[in-house]
């Protein structure tokens, strides 16, 4: 009888898995989209400190701005929303590319995410659905459709005076790593890459690159998570330079860094990668870093434990 038993529950594991539909590619990391208390200070900071070019703005139906795009590269954007309350969270979704999104909604619907019923034309054209990760982020999927206005602005508004031409990754709070690591790792197909620590008794970070692709998710780990007020220095974006001293020597020719109040320090991480910090008119953090360690030798990942699991 437990011989049937068991050969009935394997069967049914068998069928189960093989109704779940196969993950379609993820390439890649597509934006950050961050909330903005004053808008044109945000955009100014992008545009004349990072050198970032803005190819389109959408608008509400009075008129006002709804959201502002600024071009990292062919694929990666920075998005600015108007507040929508002060004092709270700056960040207001990740989105991810793939390239087939509705194949992507069924496969993590059959995986047991809730998902939206269908797939949304977003009004620049593209492909997309949202999804929430286990401590709450938006998380949107995106697919970039030929006729949506990404493919459309191809080529153009990438000035050479940008600061970085590349997103290397977003960093996010995550509460519970277990909970993270099976929604980004398990279902989405995300490869941990490193993990860091400041010190022996705890973790800090963990990487979590895109399967297929380059860019990568950072975990910023706490027991408890941060205030709002001050979550823009946790949640942030990572800007590649291949020369941070280069970097910095133009962020201080430019005309905009006398406005800029705030130290420009070149720093060594603990991964051993050379970084600055920048922060928006928010708070939100911009880390410029050099994507090879200062010797060229990799850092062995930390084994310490995770503040909570």
């Amino acid at each position: 009888m437990c011989r049937i038993v068991l050969l009935l529950a394997t069967a049914a594991a068998a069928l189960a898995q093989s109704e779940t539909p196969p993950r379609p590619r993820i390439t890649g990391l597509a934006h950050i989209a961050l909330y903005a208390a004053d808008l044109d200070k945000s955009r100014a900071f992008y545009r004349e400190f990072l050198g970032y070019v803005e190819p389109y703005t959408l608008t509400n139906a009075d008129g006002t701005p709804s959201v502002a795009f600024f071009k990292i590269n062919e694929r990666q954007y920075i998005e600015l929303f108007p507040e929508r309350e002060p004092n709270s969270d700056r960040l207001h979704h990740i989105s991810i590319e793939t390239d087939n999104a509705e194949a992507l909604r069924r496969y993590l619907a059959a995986r047991g995410v809730p998902v939206p019923d269908r797939v949304n034309k977003v009004r620049i054209g593209n492909s997309a659905f949202n999804v929430k990760d286990p401590d709450g982020h938006t998380v949107e999927i995106v697919q970039y459709e030929p006729s949506g206005w990404t493919a459309r602005e191809k080529g153009r508004y990438m000035p050479e005076g940008r600061i970085s031409t590349r997103m290397m990754h977003v960093g996010i709070l995550v509460g519970s790593l277990e909970a993270a690591m099976r929604f980004y790792g398990e279902i989405l197909g995300f490869r941990e890459i490193w993990r860091g620590s400041r010190t022996t008794t705890e973790l800090n970070w963990v990487n979590m690159k895109v399967p297929e692709g380059d860019d990568y998710i950072e975990f910023m780990l706490y027991k408890e998570l941060p205030a709002p007020t001050v979550r823009g220095s946790a949640h942030h974006l990572c800007l590649e330079t291949r020369d941070i001293a280069a970097s910095l020597a133009s962020l201080e020719a430019r005309a905009w860094r006398r406005l800029y109040t705030r130290p420009l320090e070149i720093r060594t991480g603990t991964n051993r990668k050379r970084q600055l910090n920048l922060y928006d008119p928010d708070g939100t953090r911009t880390e410029l870093m050099e994507p090879h360690t200062i010797d060229g030798k990799p850092v062995p990942p930390s084994d310490a434990p995770p503040p909570r699991p």
